[in-house]
């Protein structure tokens, strides 16, 4: 287990995916009847970079792009954000990045991902190797860089040379199904994750197929802070959340939105959590702070121009008290847990 104390830091590494993000325009049109789309930069690790920019940290993304036009808006955007990019490497061929059709409505909502030979996916062991680790305060990881090889192997490899390096690994699990060759081999690698990382975020379906048992999420995520990690938050969606750390449970709600999609909320907790932490922020007001993240950010059109400033999540959190948090019992009942 990692001292946590490095991530007063404010400069990370990021490692995964970036693409492009169409939304179809104006907001609460369907894909279907849409004539126009509005670009904007996406991709899970992206988005957290993104995030963490808006925040006022350092950020830099390692990936790898495809060498066409989808490849250079991507790196355009970037660009735009101000992420460091230079660990960014184009890749030729039949590589593509990925591409999703969004839309900014909540019935019947539709996320259409094309995924067929990501770009992503060829990130290579002399990537990571050509990242000094030291110079950051931690490295983040989405669950997806572990789904395919040689992304899989670099990816360990980088665990292991930021471990070297003295920086607490960051694992959002991140879990996308159609991204791996069986459940098997993702609970397998999830396995590991969770047994090498310090700080591990997740929702309450991701901690249960790590458990194998989807009613054993919370008995995993308490595991892996009591076995293994510094600090692990498990997602509960409007229930809110458990943050497992120091031998404590903190349980903290949800903030209100006035939500026109359901996209973005985990990539924006995830870069709100890891901004407060090294802002020093506690776990618990990190936590609110990501909640907060995640209600703006579903309440926006796109994802990366969604994520929040701080003085804009200072002003929810003054204007709104969290809603009720919910501690769940015996599996399947949740009672409100007040709110000090």
């Amino acid at each position: 287990m990692q001292d946590l104390t490095r991530l007063c830091g404010n400069s990370f590494m990021v490692i995964g995916r970036a693409g492009m993000d169409l939304y179809a325009d104006p907001p609460g049109t369907r894909t279907e009847q849409a004539n126009r789309f509005y670009a904007c930069l996406g991709g899970s690790s992206a988005n957290i970079a993104v995030a963490l920019r808006r925040q006022g940290a350092d950020a830099a993304l390692l990936t790898c792009v495809a060498d066409d036009a989808v490849g250079r808006f991507c790196v355009n955007e970037l660009d735009r954000y101000g992420v460091d990019r230079r660990h960014v490497r184009f890749v030729g061929g039949e590589a593509r990045n990925s591409l999703a059709l969004v839309e900014s409505r909540l019935e019947g909502h539709q996320s259409v991902i094309y995924r067929n030979g990501a770009a992503d996916f060829e990130m290579a062991l002399a990537d990571v190797e050509a990242v000094n680790y030291s110079a950051y305060s931690g490295l983040i990881a989405t669950g997806t860089v572990l789904a395919a090889e040689p992304s899989r192997s670099a990816a360990l490899r980088a665990f292991a040379l930021a471990r070297s390096a003295g920086l607490p690994l960051i694992f959002d699990i991140d879990y996308r199904p159609y991204s791996w060759p069986s459940d098997e081999v993702a609970s397998e690698l999830f396995r590991q994750a969770g047994e090498t990382c310090d700080i591990i975020v997740g929702n309450d379906v991701e901690f249960g197929f790590m458990a194998g048992d989807y009613d054993r999420g919370l008995r995993k995520a308490r595991q892996l802070a009591s076995e293994s990690a510094a600090i692990v938050v498990y997602k509960m969606g409007e229930k809110g959340a458990v943050t497992f750390t120091g031998g404590r449970e903190i349980y903290t709600g949800t903030y209100a939105a006035a939500a026109i999609k359901p996209t973005g909320a985990g990539d924006s907790f995830l870069g709100g959590f890891v901004a407060a932490l090294a802002a020093g922020h506690d776990a618990e007001a990190a936590s609110l702070r990501g909640a907060a993240a995640a209600a703006l950010v579903v309440a926006r059109i796109g994802c990366a121009p969604a994520m929040p400033t701080p003085a804009e999540i200072d002003d929810l959190m003054v204007r709104q008290s969290p809603r009720a948090a919910f501690r769940k019992d015996g599996g399947s009942a949740y009672r409100p847990l007040r709110q000090q």
